[in-house]
Formats: C-alpha cells, sequence, structure tokens
C-alpha cells in the first residue's frame, strides 16, 4: 500500500511524515521546507505474527508495509506555477490513497500561509490544485482521442465521457463524484486517468496535545472535517504531529506508558493505518512456518488463488489447495497438527474467499 501526504505549508504534514516514518524529512517554520519528495516504508504493527514468530520459533518476521510519500507543501496557484508548481503531481499519481494533513490547532509562533485557521478552506485549495492538475491530464486525452473519434465508435463514446468528466471538475467537483457509465471499456479508461480527485481520500486532524484524549470532540476545526468528511465518503483520524514525533523516538514499552498517560489506545500510525485498510478495503492473511512468519495484504472478499498469487505468480497458477486455520485457533492449540487433530483446519478450494487472520499454507504445483 503506498500513501502519498499533502497539506498546504505549516500544517504539520513533514512532522508527521518524520514521525510516521522516522526518516527524518526537514521541518521547519517556514514553506517549502520539503522541497523533493520523501518517501519512507513503514511496517505494519501486528502482534499476530509477532506471536506466531514465538509458537515457531521462526528466524524472520516479515510484517505487511506502507510506503509513504512525502509531497512538498502546495499552496493556491500551484497548478499555474506558483510556489513549488505542480512538480509534486508525478509523485502521487500512483499511490493507492492520499492523507490530506489539515491544520486544526491555533499557535501564534507557527504562521499559517493564508493567515488564519480555516480547515475547510485550506481543504478547498488543496483540492482546486488537484482538479486543476486533473483538468490538464483530461484536456491532453480529449486532444490525443478526439483526432481518431470520427472513424472509431468506442473512441467517441470515450471522448464523450472525457467531456462530461472535464465539465464535471469545471464545476468545481472531484472525480471520485463522476458517475462513470456502466461499461467496461469507459470504466477501464476512467482507471487508467489515473486522476487525483478520484484517489479516496484520509483527513488527518491535526491537533494540539489537548484535544488528543477525546479524539478531536470538542474542537470546531475537527468538527467541521469531520462532517466534509462524511458527505464525500472519506475517512478521519485525530493526530497530534508533534506528539507522534516524540512518540517515535521511544522503544515499545516508553511509547505503552506515553500513550497511557496521554489517555489513548493507539499510536496515530495506528489510527492511520486503521482508516487506510478501511478506506481501501484491505485485510491481511498470514503465513507461518520456522524459516518466516509473514502478514500479506489483500483486498477484502480475495478468494484463495489470488491470495496465493500474492506469495508468488506461480502459486495461483498451479493452485490445488489451501490448508486454512484461524490464528487464535492456531495459537490456542499450539501447532497445526494439534489444530488438525481438533477439526480446527480446513482445506480450501478456488472458491474459498479468504478472511483477516487465516493463516494459509497453499498447496500447488507447477
Amino acid at each position: 500500500m503506498k500513501l502519498g501526504i499533502v497539506g498546504l505549508p505549516n500544517v504539520g504534514k513533514s512532522t508527521l511524515f518524520n514521525s510516521l516514518t522516522k526518516a527524518g524529512a526537514e521541518s521547519a517554520n517556514y514553506p517549502f521546507c520539503t522541497i523533493d519528495p520523501n518517501v519512507g516504508v513503514v511496517p505494519v504493527p501486528d502482534e499476530r505474527i509477532v506471536k506466531l514468530g514465538e509458537l515457531y520459533h521462526t528466524k524472520k518476521v516479515t510484517p505487511a508495509v506502507i510506503e509513504f510519500v512525502d509531497i512538498a507543501g502546495l499552496v493556491k496557484g500551484a497548478s499555474k506555477g506558483e510556489g513549488l508548481g505542480n512538480q509534486f503531481l508525478a509523485n502521487i499519481r500512483e499511490v493507492d490513497a492520499i492523507v490530506h494533513v489539515v491544520r486544526c490547532f491555533e499557535d501564534a509562533n507557527v504562521v499559517h500561509v493564508d493567515g488564519s485557521i480555516d480547515p475547510l478552506r485550506d481543504i478547498e485549495t488543496i483540492d482546486l490544485e488537484l482538479i486543476f492538475a486533473d483538468i490538464e491530464v483530461l484536456e491532453r486525452r480529449i486532444a490525443k482521442q478526439g483526432r481518431a473519434a470520427n472513424n472509431d465508435k468506442k473512441i467517441a463514446k470515450e471522448v464523450e465521457m472525457l467531456k462530461s468528466l472535464m465539465a464535471h471538475l469545471e464545476a468545481g467537483s472531484k472525480a471520485m463524484t463522476f458517475e462513470v457509465p456502466d461499461e467496461e471499456d469507459l470504466q477501464k479508461a476512467f482507471r487508467e486517468y489515473n486522476l487525483l480527485t478520484a484517489k479516496p481520500v484520509i483527513y488527518a486532524a491535526n491537533v494540539s496535545e489537548e484535544d488528543l484524549a477525546d479524539d478531536g470532540a470538542n474542537n470546531e476545526y475537527v468538527k467541521k472535517v469531520r462532517e466534509h468528511a462524511k458527505e464525500e465518503g472519506s475517512e478521519v483520524f485525530v493526530i497530534c504531529a508533534q506528539i507522534e514525533q516524540e512518540i517515535a523516538e521511544l522503544d515499545d514499552d516508553e511509547k505503552a506508558m506515553f500513550l497511557e498517560d496521554l489517555g489513548l489506545k493507539e499510536s496515530g500510525l495506528e489510527k492511520l493505518i486503521a482508516a487506510s485498510y478501511k478506506l481501501l478495503g484491505l485485510m491481511s492473511f498470514l503465513t507461518a512456518g520456522e524459516d518466516e512468519c509473514r502478514a500479506w495484504t489483500i483486498k477484502i472478499g480475495t478468494k484463495a488463488p489470488q491470495a496465493a498469487g500474492k506469495i508468488h505468480t506461480d502459486f495461483e497458477r498451479g493452485f490445488i489447495k489451501a490448508e486454512v486455520v484461524n490464528y487464535k485457533d492456531l495459537l490456542e492449540q499450539g501447532s497445526l497438527a494439534a489444530a488438525r487433530e481438533k477439526g480446527l483446519v480446513g482445506m480450501e478450494g478456488k472458491d474459498y474467499v479468504v478472511k483477516d487472520g487465516d493463516v494459509i499454507l497453499f498447496r500447488f504445483n507447477v
């Protein structure tokens, strides 16, 4: 999974990136301190594979990972060359979802690029820049396809959709709210445009430490962000980027104590992972053995052969059966053999839909 972090300058975006990835992206109280996109790969905390690793005395425990791309601060007019221009765009075309950091705290010592705190205005500013960037993509596509439309009915249909989509964007609406015609060719073409405003969004409401304990419930700025996210079907999580940076320096035991002192059950990273998995419809299945215990991220609803293909294409091509046990049952019984004796292990075929927390041994023949 790959997430692009965007936001106006000085909203806490690079501080958040630093804390999530411990990558040390430069962070300072002035715009454009992050000029080049920073990339960090972060393991997804998952106690299930840690426990399985202990059970199997495994040589290696490999969690699923998330790749974060931190994009330089945007300003109004970025798509027209203001600030750092639109050089950020190529870096977030390939992400699965956009994490939009929104400032929801007052601090006279941290300047706001627009002079005041207004999260909905900030969201609109970023959205408009992404819309303008998408319009450029569509203009190029229309110019290219328009020439061939006269002689090809299929292309003519696409050009018709492109023009409707262009009008939708020019009205200030995001591509995610555009109704794509229910035709396979047009659905495929729409996906290939890779539009920024078609990507799912997770809003990171950056608050002060005082607003963390009640998850921003009494913060009027956070309320507005939540209302906006609900309207467009996005996710929201509340974070204090400064606190996250402090947490990032601690070991696991110290981190647990620190969170407890703050009245928190989970870190910002854990909140973000939960929001990401929910928004993108993801889950993890597990593989376990003496050599390695590993978590694999797949879409909810994935069938056994396709899950096997995540490990290796040969596994999917030569799929025979999947030996499946729930990780809790495996841990309780103490071994796969004991779980088999209790009838807790199933031999599943090609139509088996993998469940979150399944421990699977694939049988295949190539």
